[in-house]
């Protein structure tokens, strides 16, 4: 296993980070694999060297952060060996403070993870969506005191706009609050609208990216017959006219070398700059060697022009979300 810092912080991160969405009550959704199924991914990750776990508090309704804090407990001997993110912000109840990124619930929200994580600190600890109804000066002095208390140790942002992003970083700044050291965000093969603004934004800021849906929901890698993409038709993934067209150049880079089109698909993004560690969805072993090898793929230029060279600009979607009251 390869591992690289975050960004410019001192945090060294491997460069495949396991995300644990996959993993929850399957009461809530068909595609989540219960803690006996996780816990055989989750120690293939670990013995292959992965160090980067990340969870939300809203997966599964906390129960993706239950299983995280006693996996991770069960197969590391100690709390320093790996590195944890989790993430704040969509609704973890009913009421009007459950939600959002308000001092209020941001202080409770930390808290709620820790008891669900079985640990005293976040390593990471991101912002899930920008907030409209919170001062941004609330949010990012909230997030500061949570630092200075010792309950995180960095903190991230997740998909959002660009100006967004700005905006809280230079907020922090001006208050001499902690920044962002990350951007956790949607980014693909076909999906590269982040390479407008966003990226080089984070690359002139020093903020380390980790996409998220590396796959885009197994449309890259050739599965779209699992059950969550079955879940979850209604997302946008695959409706652009030219989406096959960039999945048949990933096919064709993949049959020059041998090796299954998801390894060309992460190869390509642990290439891009400012990538530190794409989080992967495993739920099946085969998904994990897939994302290991591809940290030892070398992709040519000729490779990358074909890989790059048939996209065409999407519409951007999913960056701005309002709770419902």
């Amino acid at each position: 296993m390869q591992y690289t810092r975050l960004g410019s912080s001192g945090l060294q991160v491997s460069r495949i980070g396991l995300g644990m969405m996959s993993y929850g009550d399957p009461a809530d959704e068909p595609w989540f694999l219960p803690e006996d199924a996780a816990a055989v991914l989750v120690r293939q990750a670990v013995e292959a060297g992965v160090t980067f776990f990340d969870t939300a508090d809203m997966y599964s309704g906390g129960v993706s952060e239950e299983i995280t804090g006693r996996l991770l407990g069960r197969f590391f001997a100690r709390r320093d060996d790996y590195v944890l993110a989790t993430k704040v912000f969509f609704p973890m109840g009913s009421g009007p403070n459950d939600r959002g990124l308000s001092r209020k619930h941001v202080m409770s929200a930390v808290d709620a993870s820790l008891r669900r994580l079985g640990t005293d600190h976040i390593d990471l600890y991101q912002i899930h969506r920008w907030d409209d109804e919170t001062p941004v000066e609330e949010t990012m002095a909230a997030l500061h005191d949570l630092v200075r208390a010792g309950k995180v140790r960095y903190l991230g942002a997740s998909l959002m706009y660009a100006w967004q992003f700005a905006k809280a970083q230079h907020t922090a700044q001006a208050g001499g609050w902690t920044r962002f050291v990350s951007m956790q965000t949607r980014y693909n093969l076909v999906y590269r609208e982040e390479e407008r603004e966003m990226l080089p934004l984070c690359a002139d800021q020093g903020v380390g990216v980790l996409p998220y849906s590396p796959l885009a929901r197994g449309l890259l890698a050739g599965a779209r017959d699992t059950a969550r993409a079955a879940a979850e038709r209604s997302e946008n993934w695959g409706r652009d006219d030219n989406d096959a067209e960039v999945v048949a150049a990933v096919r064709a880079v993949a049959a020059a070398h041998g090796v299954p089109p998801a390894r060309v698909a992460l190869a390509w993004l642990l290439g891009r700059p400012r990538v530190s560690a794409p989080i992967v969805g495993v739920t099946k072993p085969h998904h994990l060697d897939d994302a290991l090898a591809a940290t030892e793929l070398a992709l040519s230029d000729e490779d990358v022009a074909t890989l790059e060279a048939p996209y065409r600009p999407h519409a951007p979607y999913g960056y701005s979300y309002r709770p419902r009251r």
